[in-house]
Order: C-alpha cells, then structure tokens, then sequence
C-alpha cells in the first residue's frame, strides 16, 4: 500500500465536482503516469476526469460508472502515456470513508479516494486501497501538495 500524492488543484478541482451534483454523489477517474508500477514512492496523480454516475436508484448513496466508459477512458488514455490508477468519489452528508458497498465493488491495485461533502463545505479527502487478501480497505497516507506543472483536469461535466 503506497501514500498518494494529489496536486492542490486537483484536490480542489475534486472538491468542486462534489458540490456540483450534491446531494448526488459525484465519481471520476484518477489519472496517472504509465509507468505508475516501476516508480518507487508515493502513486501520483496527474490528472482527474469526471465521470458520469449512471447508479440506477438513488444516486445520494451511491455511484456507478458503465465498465464501457471506463474502457472507452482507457482505450483514450494509451496514447497519452497515462492511465487509470483509481478512482473518486463523493459521500453527501457522512463522512470520507468508504461503505460496505464501496468495499464490495471494489478492485486491488486501484486507488479510491473518497470526498465527504455538504450542502456547504467539502470537510475531508481520504484515499483507501483494497487489500487482495483480506478483500477489505485500508486507509493509505495522502498528501495534498502544491500543483505541479502538468496537472490535468478534465472540465467537462460528468452527467449525473
């Protein structure tokens, strides 16, 4: 389990699709450099995308991206030397913390980051990795640092 790394902008950037389609939670990709396995330290993200959260029931507890729009990102993201490396997404009103069905749903080796968020405030970011033994999350150190050059956000906005 390694720390994570996230620009302020992109925090922020985060931050601001969550309060966009609160009190839906909102959801998008963690975007990092290819080469992401054979770097030593810390996973960095270089980029977020919004994605669309096509939950079919109530989309204030929960999210869901069609796995063909995240092969349709993977498949853009090849020439780009980039690739998927996890995942955000938005809790309304409870805290950064990943749920049970969260758990169930999710995939080793990716990242989640987590945003609480209110009608007024976006309180907390926590990044989580699943453990491939025991099937459960563990919180991993994230550090919130000042925006590298090559940042990337995707500004269009994700359907909810």
């Amino acid at each position: 389990m390694r720390p994570v790394l996230l620009s302020g902008e992109l925090a922020e950037a985060m931050r601001r699709h969550a309060r966009s389609t609160y009190p839906a939670e909102c959801c998008g990709y963690l975007l990092a450099p290819a080469e992401i396995d054979r770097q030593p330290g810390p996973r960095k993200v270089m980029g977020i995308e919004a994605a669309a959260n096509e939950f079919p029931g109530e989309r204030d507890r929960r999210f869901e991206i069609r796995p063909e729009e995240l092969r349709a990102v993977e498949r853009r993201l090849e020439e780009s030397n980039q690739l998927v490396a996890g995942f955000y997404h938005s809790h309304p009103d409870h805290p950064a913390r990943p749920s049970a069905f969260d758990e169930e749903h999710a995939w080793p080796w990716y990242t989640y980051l987590v945003i609480s968020v209110t009608a007024t405030a976006t309180p907390a970011i926590a990044a989580f990795e699943l453990d491939a033994e025991t099937g459960r999350f563990r919180e991993v150190p994230l550090e919130i640092v000042p925006s590298p050059d090559g940042s990337q956000v995707n500004r269009s906005p994700a359907r909810t």
